[in-house]
């Protein structure tokens, strides 16, 4: 997918999320997509629940068919390989030479920058927390998927 398409195709997934999930109820199913993400060329579709291979059977011939999309590009769905939540432990609070609180933001930047990560799509925005008052010292909590 072009930049000038992925942006159009962020532009609108409003419409997809809210197109899929009438698609979706209009069988009867209770699984709903809640929003949409674009990672480099993959699109990530997150769902309330687990959903079947029929409901993703659906979603894909629904975003083969979208604006913006080359439909013999798009992939077969397919769930996450694995979930995991990481807890990062005796991360200094305040930013070196600065009184700034690291946050998110922060810790988004350096996952980033570390090829570890590489493979690694944040499910959530990471939770930072100060151990104590007194402490300079931060705790860091994330969700992520292993694609």
């Amino acid at each position: 997918m072009s930049n000038d398409n992925k942006s159009k195709f962020i532009e609108d997934s409003s419409d997809y999320i809210a197109n899929i999930n009438r698609l979706l109820q209009s069988i009867k199913l209770d699984v709903r997509a809640k929003f949409i993400c674009l990672e480099n060329l993959e699109v990530t579709i997150v769902m309330n629940k687990v959903a079947s291979s029929l409901d993703l059977q659906m979603i894909e011939r629904y975003i083969k068919n979208a604006k913006h999309v080359i439909a013999k590009k798009v992939e077969v769905p397919h769930y996450p390989q694995s979930i995991s939540y990481l807890k990062i432990i005796d991360i200094p609070y305040i930013k070196e030479n600065t009184n700034i609180p690291i946050n998110a933001d922060t810790v988004k930047e350096i996952l980033k920058k570390n090829h570890i990560f590489n493979n690694i799509t944040l499910v959530l925005r990471p939770y930072v927390i100060k151990v104590s008052s007194k402490s300079n010292i931060a705790i860091i909590w994330f969700d992520i998927w292993n694609i």
